[in-house]
């Protein structure tokens, strides 16, 4: 059977609540004025449901009721590069340019700047036209390179969430015109992501200069981002990390996965102005895989004493479903039944989140007693490929002895 018209058939697959193996209530509900109920998903959700949760179901009373996937803050901006205008030299001795942005909604920015050893300040303004004379302050912003002391270098401005068409940057010395050579948009969150834990450790182990923190992920559960606490007192460091993902099964043909960037912290005075700058968390993009997949996070410490931190964690964006509840009523999600396709709702297709939805939560993951597992309605061939084999190599024995058989035969006659 081809993998086309399998496909085609388990678009029919209807689903049956026998058929899926785990359950849980949904605690809680609408209150007064509410309708809309959302109820956030856990790791033991992803783990034991099928890939991108294409088995979950919810129900009422037996009925099945449609509901919405919701990620609990606005998805990530993608990268854009750039084009820095009119770059040049004010009368003041300022570096100035201007970028045309993109018609979207953007908060950090990354400027390309050469420079090592400096730290400098960049004013930035917003416009709707070209023109910065009608422009709206969005404020200071510190630029470093401090890696001549092991602190790292911060290019990134972390303005307020904007939608000027124009912008207009003005850079103290001892930038130069010749040090600039770009402007991107920083792939982040545009609105505050939450985000819930997939897997923590407080081990810690030491291999030569490194400091080597292990996980193990179940099949199916994203990972968007590893975060790092620092133990209390910890200021001033700048570390390289890279991560590494490897399926704990099938590894030769599932090649691991590298991820790479720079944790720190730094709290210091520098020629007057105050430097504040924290980035302790690496963003790895979705990494969940199809099997259990191991996970080694390797801090550099180069010459330093190692990073005392208190944990390291595996995050992944909360999610959630959604869906409008009649108070007193019982809900139950189901899931474990691999033969589903993902659902398709008018309700998801047209949903839009309240502003203040009611909160319930999952109970404890239970089998469900009515479970048994769905038919195997896969041709005989199929379900037995070993026997076809059997019954070819039997085939082609019987007709080698026919053939020998006859040669003989032919020989004494």
């Amino acid at each position: 059977m081809s993998a086309r018209l399998l496909a085609l058939l388990l678009l029919f697959v209807q689903p049956e609540q026998r058929f899926l193996r785990y359950m849980r209530p949904v605690n809680g509900g609408p209150v007064s004025g509410q309708k809309q109920t959302c109820a956030a998903l856990d790791v033991t959700a992803f783990a034991h449901a099928a890939p991108g949760l294409a088995d979950l179901r919810l129900y009422r009373d037996g009925q099945e009721i449609p509901y919405a996937l919701r990620v609990y803050a606005q998805g990530l901006a993608e990268h854009a590069s750039l084009e820095v205008l009119n770059l040049g030299i004010n009368r003041s001795g300022e570096i100035v340019f201007d970028a045309e942005m993109p018609q979207q909604s953007y908060s950090a920015l990354q400027l390309e700047v050469s420079r090592k050893d400096f730290i400098a300040t960049v004013n930035v303004t917003g416009s709707q036209t070209q023109q910065a004379s009608d422009g709206t302050d969005l404020g200071s912003y510190t630029i470093f390179d401090l890696t001549g002391q092991k602190l790292g270098r911060s290019m990134v401005l972390h303005l307020p969430v904007s939608d000027f068409r124009f912008l207009h940057f003005r850079i103290s010395a001892p930038v130069k015109p010749a040090d600039v050579s770009g402007l991107s948009i920083e792939r982040e969150a545009l609105q505050g992501a939450a985000y819930a834990m997939v897997a923590e450790s407080k081990q810690m182990k030491q291999q030569d200069r490194d400091t080597v923190i292990e996980f193990s992920v179940p099949p199916h559960v994203p990972v968007d981002r590893v975060e790092f606490v620092p133990a209390e007192g910890v200021a001033n460091f700048s570390r390289y990390v890279s991560i590494e993902v490897v399926p704990e099964q099938e590894k030769k043909a599932n090649p691991a996965a590298i991820y790479s960037g720079e944790i720190r912290r730094v709290h210091i005075l520098r020629a007057g102005r105050r430097i504040d700058d924290e980035r302790l968390a690496i963003d790895v993009g979705n990494a969940g895989e199809k099997f259990t997949s191991r996970w080694t996070v390797r801090i550099e410490n180069g010459d330093d004493l190692p990073l005392a931190l208190n944990t390291v964690r595996l995050e992944m964006q909360k999610q959630g479903i959604c869906f409008d509840a009649e108070p007193g009523a019982s809900y139950t999600v189901y899931y474990g039944d691999a033969a589903l396709s993902p659902p398709q709702y008018d309700y998801a297709r047209l949903f839009q989140p309240d502003k203040n939805p009611a909160e319930a939560t999952l109970g404890p993951e239970e089998e469900n007693q009515k479970y048994e597992p769905r038919p195997d309605t896969r041709p005989f061939t199929e379900k037995h490929p070993a026997l076809l084999w059997v019954a070819l190599v039997a085939a082609v024995a019987i007709l080698g002895g026919i053939a020998l058989r006859s040669a003989k035969a032919a020989k004494t006659q």
